[in-house]
């Protein structure tokens, strides 16, 4: 045989070879192994922790996800997450592996339930259960069961879950909707579970005795949901096997090549506390109060690094479970900057300052979801719960800046923070009348004779201020605290006596000093 040709034949035998030989090693047991605990409440966090760390498991190369799962259930939107995320995965295999936990008998209810069906292999250890996936609504009357929108949205998500990944629908179905009848029947000798619906149309496409039907029982009757033991999960066809041990279940599904397991850190731990309804309530109180006082002190000092601390702890708690990005701190700068143009540049407390109010609080919200606009019944319920937070924080710091401003100038640790200075006069100088000025007139040597503040004043006009003590008049301008009035049908220039008028306020003339004419506003008009 010519040496060429001989070796070109080698060559593609070799080449041939080297996939096959790899494919039967990779049948054999190999491939890398990452395991996720999903234990304990869905909360928010845990959708973040696992989707976090099967981003991780993935680039590093993981050919297999394995869940394990030991819960009772959670918030239906963390679960959803979950799902959507665990069905997006492509270059792994996802396992879901019910197990007892140091915490639980192993159990995965509820959301998770629904986390199991989005895998594509399903495991249970003995004693283990799966099932009761309504959504409930959690009130000041207890669980409720949930209206049906929510029941039919978790039910097609539950459906579209187990067909996706060839699990029986109606176990599905029967998990999430009380009016579902659930039946074992043999087809063609095969165990199935079937709903009430399917088995009639089943019934009724026979033809010439095939398939052959055989009713075995009621699995579960209409207004029960369906829970399930690891041993009839693997009897209708829910879960591939019933594994003890992570040893039998690696061997059980061809991985033996390296292993890596997940744990929630001190962190996540961090994150759950800082993202819970209580605490977030009461950092919103401590920030707002702690703004408050810097409003009431010269500079930027503590009160404001402070609230400013508690908010940022707000905002960045939630931004780590991926609930905030440029639409919440948009909303809350927005808020602020118009609260500081009610509190700085305009007079008293009007529209301005509400709709700062209402821009912060609705940030505040908005940064509790995932979220603008509700659509399902369940989000409705976890707006309604983020409003309740907010606004009970709102009221609570009210409350608390109300009692710092009656009893904090009483309070010595308050004396460098606080603005304890009465104003005595108005713009144009201290007012004659007060007390200072009347002890220090009594101390001068020679009487002060504060009648005019111009030496150049007509006594024509002097006789004219001193005759309009008394009357009354509208003022032309904004008094801050001086503007103008019209009074007797003519413009004068005012003075309020110590506090901001608004334009077309009724004023009544007090005082006259010199040239300066001083007026009071009209309570109640």
């Amino acid at each position: 045989m010519n040496p060429v040709r001989k070796f070109f034949r080698l060559a593609m035998i070799f080449c041939l070879a080297v996939p096959v030989l790899a494919v039967a090693q990779s049948s054999e047991g190999g491939g890398k192994v990452w395991l996720i605990p999903i234990h304990g409440d869905i909360e928010p966090s845990t959708a973040a922790f696992v989707r976090r760390e099967a981003r991780r498991a993935l680039s590093q190369g993981a050919d297999y996800l394995i869940f394990e799962i030991d819960t009772f259930g959670g918030r239906v939107d963390s679960a959803l997450q979950i799902t959507s995320f665990i069905t997006s995965v492509r270059n792994a295999r996802t396992i879901a592996w019910i197990t007892p936990s140091e915490t639980s008998l192993g159990v995965s209810w509820s959301a998770g339930a629904l986390i199991a069906f989005a895998c594509d292999d399903i495991y249970m250890a003995p004693g283990t259960s799966i099932g009761a996936a309504a959504p409930v609504m959690v009130g000041a009357e207890g669980a409720t069961a949930a209206g049906e929108k929510n029941v039919a949205a978790v039910r097609s998500q539950m459906a579209a879950l187990a067909e996706r990944n060839g699990h029986p629908v109606g176990l599905g179905l029967a998990m999430v909707d009380f009016d579902i009848e659930l039946w074992e029947v043999l087809v063609n000798g095969e165990t199935r579970a079937v709903t009430s619906d399917e088995l009639l149309r089943i019934e009724r496409d026979v033809r010439g005795g095939v398939p052959v039907i055989e009713r075995v029982g009621i699995i579960s009757e209409r207004g029960k949901l369906l829970s399930l033991t690891a041993g009839e999960a693997q009897h209708y066809g829910l879960a591939r096997e019933l594994v003890d041990s992570r040893e039998d279940l690696l061997a059980l599904i061809g991985a033996g090549g390296e292993f890596t397991e997940s744990f929630p850190s001190a962190a996540d731990s961090i994150v759950s506390f800082l993202t819970s309804g209580p605490v977030q309530g009461i950092l919103i109180l401590i920030g707002l109060v702690l703004i408050f006082l810097e409003l009431q002190s010269p500079g930027f000092g503590i009160p404001g690094i402070a609230g400013v601390m508690a908010f940022l702890v707000v905002f960045g708690s939630s931004a780590l479970l991926g609930r905030v990005d440029s639409l919440e701190i948009i909303i809350f700068l927005l808020g602020l900057g118009l609260l500081a143009i009610e509190i700085f540049v305009l007079p008293g407390f009007g529209v301005v300052g509400i709709t700062g109010i209402v821009f912060i609080g609705l940030s505040l919200v908005l940064s509790m979801q995932d979220f603008v606009l509700p659509r399902f019944e369940w989000e409705w319920q976890l707006l309604g719960r983020n409003v309740t937070v907010v606004f009970m924080s709102l009221v609570a710091s009210i409350f608390g800046i109300i009692a710092i401003a009656l009893v904090g100038p009483k309070i010595r640790m308050f004396d460098k923070i606080m603005l304890k200075a009465a104003i005595t006069g108005t713009a144009g100088g201290p007012d004659p009348d007060s007390p200072a000025m009347k002890a220090y007139e009594a101390a001068m040597p020679v009487p002060v004779v504060g009648v005019s503040a111009h030496a150049g004043m007509a006594s024509e006009d002097e006789e004219l201020f001193i005759s309009l003590i008394g009357k009354t008049g509208v003022t032309d301008s904004v008094l801050r605290p001086a503007g103008r009035a019209l009074i007797d049908d003519r413009i004068y220039t005012v003075e309020a006596d110590g506090e901001f008028v608004e334009e077309g306020k009724s004023i009544t003339v007090t005082r006259v000093r010199g040239n300066r004419i001083i007026v009071r506003k009209v309570q109640g008009v």
